[in-house]
């Protein structure tokens, strides 16, 4: 694992080194998607071809979609069609109230892959109330949490880290191919 998580800071380092082609895409401050399990995916900041303007780690989901409209359409479109956002749901409101835009696909993915709803999941990472109607446990939302300790509150037969990886990498994909394509 440690090997893992060496080679993945040395492939982020090589993709997001100032010199890099992708670095004029993307710009990496940041420990990742937000996890606070330890630095991991790129926050996945787009490049809006018509204005030029970059994201950064720091942008929230909504600045992101905002301002690539294109990236937005595309993943909503991807993510209904592999039925991880209902119909009618757009990627902007789902993912409203994250840090960055990488750590609300994981989470996405990871409520799908574990059938947790993803409404107590984003109340637990957002500290926000569940949304009304939504399933969730009592005390859920109360306090904010990091993906991982998401996953043991919701699901606690669930390996968290292996979820964790896997959410992440699913995001991941996700978002290179949409990006590619926008």
């Amino acid at each position: 694992m440690k090997r893992l998580m060496l080679l993945f800071i040395l492939i982020l380092f090589v993709a997001f080194y100032p010199g890099s082609g992708m670095a004029q895409a993307q710009h990496a401050h940041g420990g990742g998607p937000g996890l606070s399990h330890g630095p991991s995916a790129s926050s996945h900041g787009a490049t809006d071809s018509s204005s030029g303007s970059h994201g950064a780690a720091s942008s929230s989901p909504n600045e992101v979609l905002t301002r690539n409209t294109k990236l937005d359409s595309t993943l909503t479109t991807k993510l209904q069609s592999k039925n991880l956002l209902p119909a009618g749901t757009d990627l902007k409101s789902a993912c409203s109230e994250f840090r960055n835009l990488g750590q609300c696909m994981a989470a996405i993915h990871v409520s799908h892959n574990l059938n947790i709803p993803f409404a107590c999941m984003k109340a637990d990472m957002t500290r926000l109330a569940p949304a009304a109607g939504s399933q969730c446990p009592t005390g859920t939302g109360l306090n904010k949490m990091s993906l991982g300790k998401s996953i043991q509150a919701l699901a606690p037969n669930a390996n968290s880290k292996e979820e964790v990886t896997e959410g992440t990498k699913e995001a991941d994909s996700d978002l290179k191919q949409a990006e590619s394509t926008s």
